[in-house]
């Protein structure tokens, strides 16, 4: 008789994890796969049986670009760095609108997965990610517009323009780092996000889209920096039109603010996350 070979099952157990802040990026890498399918299907659902289809991306910056230009720029002649006011504004509205998006999108991302998130296990921080990056497809339809502008207006872009990636990917750390916050908490008290447009409001005043931040008073610059949109949205202008250089006071501000909004909110994030699949 043949003896039958032992057999052994292996048992995956997955703890907690214990680091500071937790962040594996070999472990992201793995779930890249997933991390863009949740992208591409966040892109689908906001199009899904619309008429015009990726128009609206490009419909909401110019249609807030030909009100701002009406009353800031032809009735009240807000300064605009000499230069047009439709450019001015929307060099603006181009980091603005996405953010905006970005949070938008992150902050119910683990309460709408939910039966995703309660089922199997990935790194619960592609969700808030996924809805980061989404947006950054409609900001490309967006610039080909300002592209357009900048052409009709007689402006070309200058070797600046290299600097672009810099200010996008300071964007992109912090939209993350506060979809990290706003997220985890929302899952915790899901009143939070009726409070975002709120939030969202009350920065959108708090930053230079409709005004040159070098109209405020000179003493107040340095405080004002602290709000990481500013350095982001006078970036922009810098690169594409006319303005004063952010470097290096002001990018060195922002790149502080949002490394320490980034690390806090890997750090909330990662110490909820055990808890997502109980409350959620």
């Amino acid at each position: 008789m043949k003896k039958d070979k032992d057999t052994f099952q292996q048992t995956l157990v997955i703890k907690p994890c214990r680091r500071w802040i937790g962040l594996d990026f070999s472990e992201i890498w793995g779930y890249r796969e997933l991390l863009l399918f949740l992208v591409l299907r966040d892109i689908k659902v906001r199009y899904k049986q619309t008429i015009l289809g990726v128009t609206w991306a490009i419909i909401q910056p110019v249609m807030m670009m030909v009100v701002f230009s009406l009353f800031f720029g032809r009735f009240i002649k807000v300064y605009s760095s000499g230069v047009p006011y439709p450019l001015f504004t929307y060099a603006a509205l181009l980091p603005w609108v996405t953010f905006t998006e970005s949070i938008s999108r992150s902050v119910n991302s683990l309460v709408q997965d939910a039966n995703l998130v309660k089922k199997i296990y990935f790194p619960r921080l592609i969700m808030p990610l996924a809805g980061v990056l989404s947006p950054w497809v409609d900001f490309a339809f967006s610039f080909v517009v300002f592209l357009g502008l900048m052409l009709y207006f007689g402006i070309v872009p200058t070797i600046k323009i290299i600097f672009l990636p810099v200010f996008i990917l300071l964007e992109v750390g912090l939209a993350f780092g506060v979809s990290l916050w706003l997220s985890a908490l929302n899952v915790l008290y899901r009143d939070v996000r009726y409070a975002v447009p709120f939030i969202l409001q009350f920065w959108f005043f708090s930053s230079p889209v409709v005004y040159a931040s070098e109209s405020l008073p000179s003493s107040w610059r340095l405080f004002y920096n602290l709000n990481p949109m500013v350095v982001v949205i006078d970036g922009f202008r810098w690169v594409l039109l006319a303005g004063n250089s952010p470097f290096p006071q002001g990018l060195f501000i922002a790149l502080a603010s949002i490394l320490l909004i980034l690390l806090a909110g890997l750090f909330y994030f990662r110490r909820m996350e055990r808890l997502f699949a109980d409350i959620v």
